[in-house]
């Protein structure tokens, strides 16, 4: 599976042309299913935000406007009480899962739930473009600063499908926490390496190399030394 992992959607050029090249077909052959599930999961995001996520109206986040041949909607929570072959087989007929931000923890609890999250190693001509939280979703940990939802497990794990953390809108206007500084504060806090990205910037990621598409401010944030092993007391 090829994932494009965005901040704020196809904000811009370099963007949509990187969405372009990962497609087996132009945009306006392509098939998409949107999944909206993260949006439930986050207290700062209200029924109209999937309302616009979906619709494509009123939307700053560009995703499902884009032009495709058809957009239907997959959610998450709704497929446990599906017949698993019937929506794997809506799932693996797209081209193209465009999914909503919102909680990051809550949208890959249902995807475990659901079996998504198990079916997709075998989408391997599948597009993930992930907004946000549907980004963050891939990743090893999303770092306790960003848990709203509380997972049974208590932890703040996500799928690990990549092995870099991400920390998105970067320098938001309207997300004042959102700063440089606080990103590599963040970081410290994780076992892994991670980005900070600004809603310009996506991250591709096509069979394991990763490569950073902007037009925008973002920040490579290396995975934090180890703490050396305090020596036994008798060699102090």
């Amino acid at each position: 599976m090829k994932m494009l992992l965005t901040s704020a959607g196809v904000k811009n050029a370099a963007i949509r042309d990187r969405l372009d090249s990962m497609l087996a077909k132009p945009v306006s052959q392509s098939h998409a299913l949107a999944i909206p599930t993260a949006g439930y999961g986050h207290p700062m995001v209200d029924p109209t935000r999937a309302h616009s996520f979906i619709s494509g109206q009123g939307s700053e986040t560009p995703m499902t406007e884009l032009g495709w041949a058809s957009v239907g909607v997959l959610e998450l929570t709704a497929l446990p009480s599906i017949d698993a072959d019937r929506w794997r087989t809506w799932v693996r007929a797209a081209d193209v899962l465009l999914v909503n931000g919102g909680d990051a923890l809550y949208l890959a609890h249902w995807m475990r739930l659901s079996g998504l999250a198990d079916l997709l190693p075998s989408l391997t001509d599948m597009v993930w473009v992930g907004l946000s939280a549907g980004s963050m979703v891939m990743t090893p940990r999303i770092g306790d600063d960003f848990v709203e939802w509380q997972a049974p497990s208590g932890s703040d794990e996500a799928l690990g499908l990549v092995d870099f953390s991400i920390f998105p809108h970067l320098e938001h206007p309207r997300l004042a926490w959102n700063t440089l500084s606080n990103a590599r504060r963040w970081a410290t806090t994780l076992d892994g390496p991670a980005y900070a990205i600004d809603d310009d910037t996506a991250i591709s990621v096509i069979d394991g190399e990763v490569e950073i598409v902007s037009e925008g401010q973002w920040e490579f944030l290396p995975a934090p030394k180890p703490t050396p092993a305090s020596a036994p007391a008798e060699d102090r």
